[in-house]
């Protein structure tokens, strides 16, 4: 695990350059998990961009980019961003990697987005709760098992309202039988 000078160090410039170009953005997956309490090792910085006003500032976002402490590959960034994939850029400094999502995952997500403290007393803009358990819930969808226990505990400590929002948009996206199935397991025991 990084130590939190390195995360914080590492987002806060991140957030500096999304801010000045006026790119919504959040946080999301493992920093997400554990800014809602719930205990997680995380060895990076998962970030959603909005796909639309990345794609018209993508040369302002390469220039930041070049004049930053991030290393990056321009033509890795251009197609992802054209194809709505995943990107990576590494905190030179920090060894930190950042995975940029320049799509959401959940309809309409950046506008749910809340203000939390996540690193340190820093506030950021990060993926709502609804919206975070709605994400892993589509990884796990998709084979990645490692947020199954995420998916529960977040679930638990969700209010009745966040709950009946996740139910409302699994069943949306076909995946209430797997919503229930996850709530049912067994928790593994944390270590």
């Amino acid at each position: 695990m990084f130590p939190i000078e390195a995360f914080e160090k590492t987002l806060s410039q991140a957030a500096a350059i999304f801010d000045r170009l006026s790119l919504p953005y959040h946080l999301t997956g493992g920093v997400s998990t554990v800014s809602y309490g719930e205990p997680r090792m995380t060895q990076d910085l998962d970030i959603v961009v909005h796909p639309r006003k990345l794609t018209e500032k993508l040369d302002d976002f390469l220039k930041a980019l070049a004049d930053s402490s991030f290393l990056y590959s321009e033509s890795a960034i251009r197609e992802a961003v054209e194809k709505g994939r995943v990107f990576q850029i590494l905190h030179q400094e920090e060894s930190l990697k950042l995975d940029i999502y320049p799509r959401e995952m959940i309809p309409g997500e950046l506008q749910r987005s809340v203000q939390r403290a996540v690193i340190t007393s820093t506030k950021y803009p990060i993926v709502s709760r609804p919206d975070a358990i709605l994400s892993k819930l589509i990884w796990v969808s998709k084979g990645n098992h490692k947020n199954r226990q995420d998916v529960r505990r977040l679930f638990r400590t969700s209010t009745d309202e966040e709950q009946a929002l996740v139910r409302d948009f699994a069943k949306e996206l076909k995946l209430s039988r797997l919503l229930t199935e996850l709530l049912e397991e067994r928790d593994e025991p944390i270590e």
